[in-house]
């Protein structure tokens, strides 16, 4: 009897942990195979048919359509290059290079990965309308009021993320991913 009473509580431990342990990785997704490089995280292998399957769940239960293999990659930030939370009630700063790529987009995300409300109604920036500066650098500004120059609009929400795509470039092989700089992001000011 005490054997019977011994593996139900295994059984139902196992159970728990299993079911919590699956639960956390499809909530939190892309548990696995990720590459940071400065505050940007990707996961090279999310749109091929190498994708580990908790990204797969949580892409099939969000709806997330990821870049195929052969289209691009996708660059996430959620900290400030201090390693802050990023804020929809801080100015921000991007500079520096993007890694090369054909054309590149740099969107705003919600705290739950939605599109922000702002007052532009405008929800990211890409590659061909951006002014660089003299020496070929960029300079963008993110904020929830309005700024001179490329401002990218936000809106007031406690965090929020960036995503940066690079669409046909020579880093899906994902050889070069780890030796990348990439664009820094920097509080420039916050209420």
């Amino acid at each position: 009897m005490r054997f019977v009473i011994d593996l139900a509580v295994a059984i139902a431990v196992a159970l728990a942990i299993g079911i919590s342990s699956a639960w956390y990785a499809i909530e939190r997704g892309r548990l696995f195979g990720s590459v940071t490089v400065g505050g940007w995280t990707a996961w090279p292998q999310e749109g091929s048919a190498n994708a580990d399957p908790y990204s797969l769940a949580m892409l099939a239960r969000t709806g997330e359509v990821p870049l195929g293999a052969g289209e691009g990659l996708s660059f996430t930030a959620e900290k400030d290059a201090a390693g802050a939370d990023l804020s929809g009630h801080c100015t921000y700063t991007i500079t520096g290079e993007t890694p090369a790529a054909r054309l590149w987009t740099l969107t705003a995300y919600d705290g739950a990965g939605r599109l922000m409300v702002n007052v532009a109604h405008r929800s990211g920036f890409h590659s061909r309308e951006i002014v660089r500066g003299s020496d070929g650098e960029m300079l963008i500004t993110v904020a929830p009021t309005v700024q001179p120059g490329n401002w990218l609009p936000i809106g007031q929400t406690d965090r929020f993320k960036l995503v940066l795509r690079l669409y046909d470039t020579p880093l899906t092989t994902g050889s070069q991913i780890a030796n990348l700089v990439m664009p820094l992001i920097r509080k420039a000011s916050c209420p």
